[in-house]
């Protein structure tokens, strides 16, 4: 008699005591370690594999989950046809029963809305494109709508530079696109977004936003991750801005002065490359 102990159950096979060269029983507290036989011959004794096989469940309560469980493994005992030789030994058959009778079971991780948690630290700072354009808020220098523009800025208006303060945060999912960060205008609660509007293609705008942004969710009812960009640098010195709401899409600028300052796809005769002027850490 071998008893043997699966992932759902605890039994024990009967062979025909014609089957056997030597009976060997294994006890429960010995599991797969050493068989109780005699001698050395006993230990590497054979049975036949043609003759029957009987699946014997101890007497201890089972769930209606593990009586399944019985069955399945049984049915898979009797779809044995034959193996590459008629005499096994104790450790073929722990191998036949762990590939035939133990389900090997995939498991899928689950789909978890990832979290961006603000960090300690911000940096403040200008924003330059690889044009040395500089960015600045419509509003200073016309009457337009509120909105940026990059431009070449002479050294009597550099009281124009507007300064941003860019705040990093913490993926609570792996991804390698970059430093996740909040674009905000220093001193104001207007923060670079990027946005749809009437189902149109992704646009930038400056967005107001009240109270801190310590925890921001994806898929935020208020919208707050259209606030949030993967920085990643490129090169020595510049550094890319893209939308973590909207894969692909990146703020930009035109070689022109005076132009907006927009969200476009890549490649493009538009720039996405920056450059962070006059660096300020500072400590949340």
């Amino acid at each position: 008699m071998l008893y043997f102990r699966t992932m759902e159950f605890i039994g024990h096979y009967i062979l025909h005591s014609d089957a056997l060269k030597k009976d060997i029983t294994y006890p429960d507290s010995a599991g797969f370690d050493e068989p109780d036989c005699p001698d050395l011959q006993g230990m590497m004794c054979q049975c036949d594999m043609h003759e029957d096989i009987k699946l014997e469940p101890s007497s201890h309560p089972h769930s209606m989950k593990k009586v399944v469980n019985i069955i399945i493994a049984v049915e898979r005992l009797k779809h044995i046809k034959e193996m590459s030789s008629g005499k096994f030994c104790d450790d073929a058959l722990l191998n036949f029963i762990l590939e035939n009778v133990i389900e090997e079971r995939l498991v899928k991780p689950l789909n978890v809305t990832p979290t961006y948690s603000k960090a300690s630290r911000t940096l403040q700072c200008t924003i330059c494109d690889k044009y040395k354009k500089t960015l600045v808020q419509s509003n200073k220098l016309t009457n337009e709508d509120l909105h940026l523009k990059a431009v070449t800025l002479s050294a009597g208006n550099i009281q124009y530079k507007v300064r941003f303060s860019m705040s990093t945060y913490l993926s609570s999912a792996p991804q390698n696109k970059g430093q996740p960060v909040c674009l905000a205008i220093s001193n104001s609660n207007l923060y670079i977004a990027c946005t749809e509007s009437d189902g149109s293609s992704p646009i930038l705008i400056l967005k107001e936003v009240s109270g801190p942004l310590n925890t921001i969710k994806v898929g935020d009812p208020n919208g707050y991750d259209s606030l949030l960009f993967f920085r990643k640098e490129t090169g020595t010195a510049y550094n890319t801005f893209e939308s973590v709401k909207y894969p692909g899409w990146y703020i930009s600028t035109a070689f022109d002065d005076w132009e907006r300052v927009e969200m476009i796809q890549v490649p493009t005769d538009r720039t996405t490359n920056f450059t962070l002027e006059d660096q300020q850490a500072i400590l949340s």
